[in-house]
Parts: structure tokens; sequence; C-alpha cells
């Protein structure tokens, strides 16, 4: 039951935008930063992002080699490198807009280790970074000398280098994105779940968290960035949700002998070291079917599968004991580059980062910004 005072203040906007993420707290930032007057309001459904923007693995990179040549599989060479820049081109606007100390930057550089069923990679990195050459103006990928150094099982033939990625903390990244939308009187509401858009009366039903309540709001323009979750919202969406687990272990009581951000498999698992603990996570691709949900569950045999790679090849001879595992949901579809369009007259959405929120989420946000300001 609703006051009259809620009623007339809390209710009405100008633009809503649905998702509390990166995308959508980029949204309102770029458009509230457009229309300084406009009254914004962000509704999350969780206490905080509910698909992956603070569950992912805070890894500030933009594809591996193998995953760069995998997904010639399905994109065209154009428009394998224009998402590649536009990852790269997002991860400079980020740490440029609110500095690599607030978001906990580190440059570590990434790697990727390779079996020898992807050893063949090898033999390509010369064609990509030339084919990269005019995104970094420098050779992206190399190979390390002495991949022994780094302390891997034998089953690791090779390592790649990539003097470009680096790492951060995801939430730290989100708390720059609420401080920002809190200076420009950006509203956010969590617990509060839509369940209905009307894309003619701009009217979103939703319920809040206490007591079930029911309440509708109204927009003169609405945005969705509900990523694995729009289904609910847009029927026709063209994705499908991805579930990545994650796994964290008890302190190691050991340094490392390598820093930074490392990938393997296609980029499908990835592993970086954190307050001196592993963090290790992915492996979607053993179990896709399974991984088609957005039930925040664990896959135990991709859980036991990640246990026997940091035990048989990350650290070998190790003790190792995980302390805290978690899944976050992403969203994906026949192509990687995000879906970014109008879907009825006062709605917008923005899904579809293909596990790369951390590095577009800023520039999807501010796409997706000037599409409503054209409506």
């Amino acid at each position: 039951m609703l006051s009259y005072w809620e009623q007339k203040n809390f209710l009405t906007y100008d633009l809503i935008v649905v998702g509390a993420g990166f995308t959508g707290l980029s949204a309102g930032i770029h458009f509230k930063k457009e229309y300084p007057k406009a009254k914004v309001l962000i509704l999350e459904r969780g206490n905080f992002p509910t698909g992956a923007s603070t569950k992912n693995a805070g890894f500030a990179c933009f594809g591996s080699l193998t995953e760069i040549l995998d997904d010639f599989w399905s994109m065209s060479p154009d428009e394998v490198v224009e998402l590649v820049e536009r990852r790269y081109h997002g991860l400079k606007q980020i740490k440029k807009h609110f500095g690599e100390k607030a978001l906990r930057y580190q440059h570590r550089n990434g790697y990727e280790i390779l079996d020898q069923d992807s050893l063949k990679a090898v033999e390509q990195i010369e064609e990509i970074n030339h084919l990269l050459k005019k995104v970094f103006k420098k050779e992206v990928f190399s190979l390390v000398k002495n991949p022994l150094k780094f302390g891997f099982s034998d089953q690791v033939k090779a390592v790649i280098k990539n003097r470009f990625e680096g790492e951060l903390d995801p939430a730290a990244y989100l708390n720059s994105l609420w401080e920002k939308a809190g200076s420009l009187g950006i509203k956010i509401l969590t617990g509060i779940s839509v369940e209905e858009i009307d894309q003619e009366s701009g009217s979103l039903k939703a319920i809040g968290s206490i007591g079930q309540e029911h309440l509708e709001f109204r927009a003169r323009k609405i945005a969705v960035c509900t990523n694995a979750f729009t289904k609910k919202l847009w029927k026709d969406c063209p994705m499908e949700p991805g579930r990545g687990l994650i796994l964290l272990s008890k302190p190691l009581g050991f340094d490392l002998p390598w820093k930074g951000v490392f990938h393997m498999d296609k980029g499908y698992v990835y592993f970086r070291e954190v307050d001196g603990r592993l963090l290790l996570g992915g492996a979607r691709n053993k179990d896709i079917k399974g991984e088609n949900t957005t039930e925040f569950g664990v896959n135990q045999a991709i859980r036991s599968h990640l246990d026997r790679l940091a035990k048989e090849v990350i650290l070998p001879y190790r003790e190792l004991e995980w302390d805290m595992e978690w899944t976050g949901i992403m969203a994906f579809g026949p192509k990687k580059s995000p879906i970014i369009q109008q879907i009825g007259p006062t709605t917008a959405v923005a899904v579809r980062l293909g596990g790369m929120g951390v590095a577009i989420g800023w520039q999807v946000g501010k796409e997706l910004s000037e599409l409503l300001s054209e409506m």
C-alpha cells in the first residue's frame, strides 16, 4: 500500500533502466549527463546486480589467441577485429574515466596456456598480430621462450603472452559507477523485480521484495539491460543464458611463480591470483546444455573438471583447498557482438555482452543512451 507522497514522487520518470549492472548503470549515467534535468531511475531485482557484473573473474581482457581463432568460425575477419577493438577501446575508456586506482587495476599482462591439442595456434600468432595491428599498432601476442618458469605441469606445451591485458576488481568498478550515478542524482532501487513492460504506454509492472507489493512505474523511455534474463521482458530476444562457475582457494601459503591473467581452452577457462589465493573459473563448454540456465547452481561435473585442472595442471604437487564458489549468468548468441536496438515505441535494449561486460559495458551503455536520445 503506497502513500500519496510515494505515488506522487517515486513512480514517474523520464527514463527507467531495468538492470543495475555495468551496462544499465552506464546507460543511466550517459543519459543523465546528456540531459541533466531528466529524472532517471534504475531498477534492480537483487541486492547487487543479479547477472555477472560483480560475479565475474575481474579480467580486463578482449580475447585470447585461441578464442579469437575460434571466433572465425562464426564471424568474418572484419567482425572479429571490430569486436576486439570495441573491447579494447572499452577498457581504455573506463580506465581513463574512473582511473586505474579506483578500479584497482593492475597491468600484469595476459597469458594463454596451450596443451598438445591446441599447440597449432602458435603457428597463427603472426597472422593474428598482423590482423590486429591497425587496432594496437604493436604486436599483441608473443610466444614465451621459457614456459617452465610458470611451474605448470608438463601438459602445458606452450605459453602465449598478451601485453595488453590486465586485471581489476569488478566490485570496485561497480562502486565507481554507483558513486557517479549518485553524484548525478540518479535513483537506484534494489529488490524490485520488473514483471512486464507496456511499450505503448511506458508503464512497468513490478513486484517489491517486501510483502510482494505490486508497483507500477511510468517512464517516457525504458532501457532494458538485463542481459541473460531479458527473455522475461522481450520474448523474441535472440540469445540464451550461459552460467559460469568460479572457485576461490583458501590462502595458498606460498608465493606463486606467476602473475597476470591466464586463459585456457579457447578462453572458456581462466585463472588468476587474488590476495594470495587462486581464482579459477569457467569450463562452461564442458556442458553447454546444462549451463544454459538462469539458475544459480553449481554443476558438479564442471566443478570436478576445474578442480582437476587446478591440482594437475596449474599447481601440480601443491596443496590446495577451496574456500568459496559462486556462479554468474552471462548471455550468448550466434555472434558475440552486443545487441543494441529499439524494440518498441518507448523501449530499447542493450544485451548480449558475450562474457565481456567489464570491457564493453560502459561503451554499450553509451551507445544505448544515444539510441534512447533519438527515440
